[in-house]
C-alpha cells in the first residue's frame, strides 16, 4: 500500500476512535470523520466507502499491534489458549467500540470482518477436530459462531468480567462440539493436549 495512503487511513481511523470516545457510533458522521482527520468528504469516499468499514479496518490494526492473532491457536489444548486469551484482552481494552458494533443497529461490517476473520483463523484447527463428519467450513464456521456468540453476551455483562475468565466460558464451549463429544471436558489442566479419546459424561 502506499504510504501516502496508508497515512490517511491511518488518520481517518484515529480519528473515529477519537470521536466514538465523545459519543455513540450512530451519532458519528462522515463529516466528523472527515474533518476530525483534517480532509474532506471527497477524500474519504477515496478512501472508504461508509464509516463502518473504518471502524472494521482500524479494529484489525489495534488487533495486530496487540498480537490478537486467533491463528496463533494450533492444537487444541484443555487450558484457553494464550493468543485466545490475547485476542479477548485486545476486545476488553476497546470494549466500548465493540459494544457499538455488537449492539444494536451495530455494524454489519464489523460483524461480517470478524467472522470471516475468525472462521479464517480458525479453519486449520478446526481440521484436526475428533469428529470428521462434518465439513471442515461449517465447523470452522461453528466455532466462529460460538466465539462471536460468547463475545456478544460478555460484552453486554456490566461490569465487564476479566478477558481471562471470558476466555475460559469460550473455550468450554468450543471444547465439546469441536471435538465430536456432547459437551466440554469436566476439568482443564494447565499445558496439556486434547485427548480426542478421553472419557466424556453422559
Amino acid at each position: 500500500m502506499d504510504v501516502r495512503v496508508e497515512r490517511t487511513r491511518k488518520r481517518l481511523q484515529d480519528a473515529l476512535f477519537a470521536l466514538a470516545l465523545e459519543r455513540g457510533l450512530e451519532e458519528i458522521s462522515v463529516s466528523d470523520i472527515a474533518e476530525h482527520a483534517g480532509v474532506n468528504r471527497s477524500t474519504f469516499y477515496q478512501h472508504y466507502s461508509d464509516k463502518e468499514t473504518v471502524l472494521a479496518d482500524a479494529l484489525d490494526a489495534l488487533a495486530a499491534q496487540a498480537g490478537a492473532q486467533l491463528e496463533a491457536i494450533v492444537e487444541w489444548t484443555l487450558d484457553p489458549p494464550a493468543p485466545l486469551i490475547t485476542f479477548l484482552e485486545h476486545v476488553e481494552a476497546n470494549a466500548d467500540l465493540y459494544r457499538s458494533a455488537f449492539s444494536y443497529p451495530g455494524s454489519t461490517v464489523v460483524m461480517s470482518r470478524l467472522r470471516e476473520n475468525v472462521s479464517l483463523a480458525v479453519h486449520d484447527l478446526a481440521d484436526q477436530r475428533a469428529d470428521q463428519t462434518v465439513p471442515l467450513d461449517m465447523m470452522a464456521a461453528g466455532v466462529a459462531g460460538t466465539i462471536i456468540g460468547v463475545m456478544s453476551a460478555w460484552l453486554a455483562r456490566d461490569p465487564l468480567p476479566p478477558a481471562s475468565e471470558a476466555a475460559v466460558w469460550m473455550w468450554l464451549m468450543i471444547l465439546g462440539p469441536a471435538q465430536g463429544g456432547p459437551g466440554p471436558l469436566p476439568r482443564l489442566s494447565t499445558g496439556k493436549a486434547l485427548d480426542a479419546s478421553a472419557e466424556r459424561p453422559l
